[in-house]
């Protein structure tokens, strides 16, 4: 890490006596997004270009697709639009807040890949470094390859052991057991590797499911930065939720962002909805896995635990379009963001393939440690420009990060199940980059 306590009370040391001189210098002002509130004259924006944009995230709500929602669009630091419509509550119909805490699943990819980033910049490892350098329990992985005429498993030894930049861009050969009806993903949810108490547990169950893939021959979405987190742990030597806090939240100010919300703080949970199976109307879940109570979350999930508020995660975003560093904190050094955001897929190998031909509904997208990466704009029919990067989360969160316009969009639901964030994704991109065109 690049940052250290020591440091900033040095810093700020030296603009308190600076202060105190006759002809201070001018400090530009911190970004902080504790008020969301947009500027008045939004330089090179439509104002009906964004009453569209609002007007059509609203349309969701009004459609009964979604019960509450909020988008955020900022650029050059600046807070150019942000709404916020319908409820977070079912209970008491309480509406959506700037400071609303809502589940950011797999937009908890990012965050982990950047805690993991601060300890390569540490020297701690290298991307050619292979997983059981700091794994070994993963040593003896297999390969599923089929069954045999008993119906028995195939299973062979991998080629190599994937490497550190196959698992921060799931070319390692893992499942996930989140959905999937393939063998290895069904013996992955049997083994109850996501349900471990702890990360020693979760890497025990992980050993004993074998790997879709051979490593570095496809993309699979997967339990990856799941292992990432583990990986942080036995580096850092600190619980992973504690570096994730020691590192990236205390030092960027994202004071609402953890992996439960703490009882003070459950008024401003939003309640996740799914559709009615009679009636079709969205309703609350209340099963406690989605209640995010500490002591109730078994391990610290790097792929899909965590929860935030839009004004945390702006910081998060507003941190990687400034090349690693808000407000004078740095968390990585510009090259290393810009490594993370460049694609890393082999040759022929693209986002959410079956393995034997490439996915056409993904074309001109690839990834690279921990995002997703528009590389070529004509193929994928995407509005953003070449190298933004994004990803979502499973409750219809999504996000993306623009470098050439120096911008970055943040939409919050919370509605099970998934998908319909890729539709409004899709939406709000066509309508934000029209709104800076006219």
């Amino acid at each position: 890490m690049n940052w250290r306590p020591s440091v900033f009370l040095s810093s700020l040391a030296i603009l308190g006596v600076t202060a105190c001189t006759t002809t201070p210098a001018t400090e530009p002002a911190a970004i902080a997004f504790d008020h969301l509130d947009a500027t008045e004259s939004p330089a090179g924006f439509s104002a009906n270009g964004l009453a569209a944009l609002d007007a059509a995230m609203r349309q969701s709500v009004d459609d009964g697709r979604v019960r509450g929602i909020s988008t955020l669009l900022v650029k050059d630091g600046q807070v150019i639009n942000y709404d916020q419509y319908g409820i977070r509550r079912a209970a008491d119909e309480a509406p959506i807040t700037e400071d609303t805490i809502f589940r950011i699943y797999s937009m908890s990819k990012p965050v982990t890949g950047v805690a993991l980033m601060t300890l390569y910049e540490d020297g701690a490892f290298s991307l050619d470094d292979p997983i059981t350098k700091f794994v070994p329990e993963l040593a003896g992985l297999k390969v599923f390859e089929g069954y045999d005429d008993a119906g028995e498993p195939i299973l062979v030894n991998t080629d190599r052991p994937a490497t550190m930049r196959e698992l921060m861009s799931h070319t390692a050969g893992f499942a996930y057991g989140l959905f999937s009806d393939d063998p290895v993903n069904k013996m992955f949810a049997e083994a109850e590797v996501l349900g471990a108490p702890d990360m020693d547990t979760y890497i025990s169950r992980l050993a004993t499911v074998p790997l879709l893939y051979q490593p570095g021959t496809n993309w699979a979405y997967s339990t990856a930065v799941d292992v990432q987190g583990y990986i942080v742990e036995k580096l850092s030597g600190k619980r992973f939720g504690q570096y994730l806090q020691d590192e990236i939240f205390g030092p960027l100010g994202m004071t609402d962002t953890g992996f439960y919300v703490p009882e003070e703080k459950r008024g401003r949970f939003s309640d996740v909805f799914t559709p009615d199976a009679e009636t079709g109307e969205l309703v609350p879940i209340e099963a406690p896995g989605f209640a995010y109570r500490e002591g109730e979350i078994g391990m610290e999930k790097g792929g899909h635990g965590l929860v935030s508020t839009m004004g945390d995660y702006a910081r998060f975003c507003q941190m990687l379009v400034d090349g690693g560093e808000l407000n004078g904190v740095r968390v990585l050094e510009p090259e290393t963001v810009k490594l993370m955001r460049t694609d890393v897929l082999p040759d022929g190998v693209s986002l959410f393939s079956d393995g034997v031909s490439p996915n056409p509904r993904m074309a001109g997208h690839g990834f690279g440690l921990d995002f997703a990466v528009y590389v070529d704009p004509s193929a994928t029919g995407a509005s953003q420009p070449e190298g933004t990067y994004y990803w979502g989360g499973a409750a219809g969160t999504w996000f993306w990060i623009d470098p050439v316009n120096d911008l970055f969009f943040v939409g919050m639901i919370q509605r099970f199940p998934g998908g319909l964030d890729r539709d409004m994704r899709s939406e709000s991109a066509k309508l934000v980059y029209r709104a800076l065109a006219e």
